[in-house]
Order: C-alpha cells, then structure tokens, then sequence
C-alpha cells in the first residue's frame, strides 16, 4: 500500500537518512524504532509528506506523492494520512467535538456530516461524555483519544504517529497501545508509529530498526 525507494534525506553535512526501501501493507501495525538521532522521525515526516526527501520515491498505491505540487500535498495529507503526535496539539479554544471535525470542515465534508462521524468516534473511543469539553477539562489520556479520534475524521489511507504514548502515564500508555490495536483489529487501520517503547513494538506486526540512517 505505501512504498518508499531509496529515502535520502540530509540536514547541511548530516545525512540522516541514507537509502531507506521499504513497503507496508493495509491493515497493519508498523513501528519504528532505534536509538535518538538515527533518523525515525524525519522517515515518518517524509513517508507523511510533511518534509520531502532529497532523493527517492514515495508511492500511495498508485499515486506517486514524491512527484505531488504543496498544494495536491495538503489535500492528499489531509483526505489519506491521519496524525498523532507526542503532544497532542488540539486548539485549546475548540471542544473536543470541534477538534475532532476540523479536518473534515477542510475537506469541506457539511458541518451535519461531519459532526455525525466526530460523534461516532468519539463514542468508540470512550468519551461520548467528554464531547463538549475542551481540552483542558480533559486527561492526557482522553486528549490523545480525542487527537485519535481527529486523525480518523476523514477515513486516512494510514495513520501516523510519532512517540503517541510518550507523554502518558503507564495506565493511559496502556489504555492507548490497546485502543491501537483494537482499531487495527476491527477497522483495519494501517498505523505506523515511531516508539521507544519495546513492548508495544513486540506486539506490533512489524519492527523497522533504523540505525545510521538505514534500516536493519
């Protein structure tokens, strides 16, 4: 589903990234992993298109995405690749509710349309009694539920997540890594997700090691 050929990346002198190859099916989870600096990261921001390689090539299915103008960019980010990140990064100012439809209002999905599926979300992930709250009425483990819940609004090809659980308690970590494999299970959501954390990498479908810039 999601093909990279021959991933170069470098930052002045630093080359990070040194000819990464991979392939990744639907329906799986894939974690990332390896010492701080070998480049997990800046692979999940270029396999994202959030940053563009120096060399090489990105394919969704048959859609080279390397080749896509910022502006197919943002669209095709916005409709395929759904985020979660170490900090949660919701609008302080919106509710959970309005958090959550926010990328479907800019995939101009109707406000009635989007709000139903939001909703929805919200239900399965456990906080249809937190919709209306914002984010600093919420734990930290119900603002990840809630940017879980925003990264799936509008259907994502995969998701993405960079260190999701690194800024939780063990109980909420827990509670996350499960709910990750639940959506995997019973929506057939593609993760890939970078992690120092070994046991859930364990128990994921398959572990890309990154050392120096390759993957091992």
């Amino acid at each position: 589903m999601i093909k990279a050929k021959n991933i170069r990346k470098s930052f002045g002198q630093l080359e990070v990234l040194k000819g990464i190859d991979l392939e990744i099916p639907g329906g799986k989870i894939y974690s990332i992993v390896g010492a701080s600096g070998a480049g997990k990261t800046t692979l999940l921001q270029i396999l994202g298109t959030l940053s563009k390689p120096d060399t090489g090539e990105i394919w969704f299915g048959e859609k080279k995405v390397s080749s896509m103008s910022e502006n197919q960019l943002a669209a095709f980010r916005n409709s395929e690749i759904g985020f979660v990140f170490q900090f949660h990064h919701l609008l302080p100012e919106f509710t959970a509710l309005e958090n959550v439809c926010i990328p479907a209002f800019i995939a101009k999905t109707p406000r009635a349309k989007a709000e139903t599926k939001a909703k929805g979300l919200l239900e399965y992930l456990g906080l249809a009694e937190r919709m209306e709250h914002k984010p600093s009425e919420l734990s930290g483990g119900e603002k990840q539920r809630v940017a879980m819940a925003r990264a799936l609004i509008n259907n994502p090809t995969v998701v993405m997540a960079d260190e999701p659980s690194g800024n939780l308690d063990s109980n909420n970590r827990d509670e996350l890594h499960e709910l990750l494999f639940k959506l995997r299970d019973e929506m057939k959501q593609t993760f890939i997700i970078v992690t120092h954390d070994d046991h859930f990498a364990e128990r994921s479908d398959k572990i890309l090691h990154i050392k120096d810039g390759i993957i091992g």
